[in-house]
């Protein structure tokens, strides 16, 4: 189903009743990530999942937005599906919305689940110099017409590099540059609401380390491993995931 917010078209499911649960994907995917598990929990809860903009059958925005822009969109959808959100989920990407919102309440849930959370540490790879590198490239020679044709000859050769993630067209490739190194390990710590945060331990994307380091940052936090899983632990893992999740929220 449809719905129109901040003048986008956005596409979302609402199945169950009950303690409204809101989930939210990650990065290059979309509300269907969540699939397995929502026969696991709707018979107790209303599911709400959301393709975020630019992102499965939603409408991309005419520019390129950071995370506080998709905090606000988060909060206006909220608003307008007129939802009192018992818990917000967030995969990935869509933990980082979680967190953000949370600390700078705009986003006022009574429970929080993070599973495999992006946001904290940054850790020093040639494919993170080289995301580093492109989020200069826009500043540089913007001035300089003769320029211009080599500027975008070397981001095209960059994007080949770093991986699909970042191969989106138009303002989505910006985006992910303004979203990808902002450290949340401050907002982290303002976070007050009960959290739980679901790791995969076989996760390459964001380690587990990296996970427990989060975990330690956020008062009022569980963490849990689910062994033989990677970063779609909620994918892989659904059944186990559910109990983990209905344990915390009982």
């Amino acid at each position: 189903m449809k719905v129109l917010v901040q003048n986008l078209a956005i596409e979302y499911r609402d199945e169950g009743v009950g303690p409204v649960m809101l989930f939210l994907h990650g990065w290059q995917d979309t509300l269907h990530t969540f699939d397995l598990l929502v026969p696991l929990l709707f018979p107790a809860r209303r599911i709400i999942r959301v393709d975020l903009p630019g992102f499965g059958e939603s409408e991309t925005p005419g520019e390129s937005w950071d995370l506080d822009g998709y905090v606000r969109f988060v909060r206006d959808f909220i608003r307008k599906l007129n939802i009192s959100v018992d818990t917000l989920v967030g995969h990935s990407f869509g933990g980082r919305i979680v967190i953000k919102g949370e600390a700078a309440k705009e986003l006022d849930p009574r429970r929080i689940i993070l599973i495999a959370s992006a946001g904290t540490v940054k850790r020093r790879t040639v494919r993170n110099a080289v995301i580093r590198a492109l989020a200069r490239i826009g500043k540089i020679v913007t001035s300089i017409p003769p320029l211009l044709f080599w500027r975008e000859k070397l981001r095209a050769r960059m994007y080949r590099l770093i991986g699909s993630d970042y191969m989106h067209a138009g303002v989505l490739k910006e985006t992910f540059l303004k979203i990808i190194f902002e450290d949340l390990s401050a907002s982290a710590k303002k976070m007050t609401t009960p959290a739980l945060l679901i790791w995969g331990a076989e996760d390459t994307e964001i380690l587990l380390s990296e996970g427990k380091s989060l975990s330690r940052l956020i008062r009022n936090s569980k963490f849990k491993v689910v062994n033989g899983a990677g970063h779609f632990v909620h994918r892989e893992k659904p059944q186990e995931v559910t109990e983990l999740m209905q344990e915390f929220l009982r």
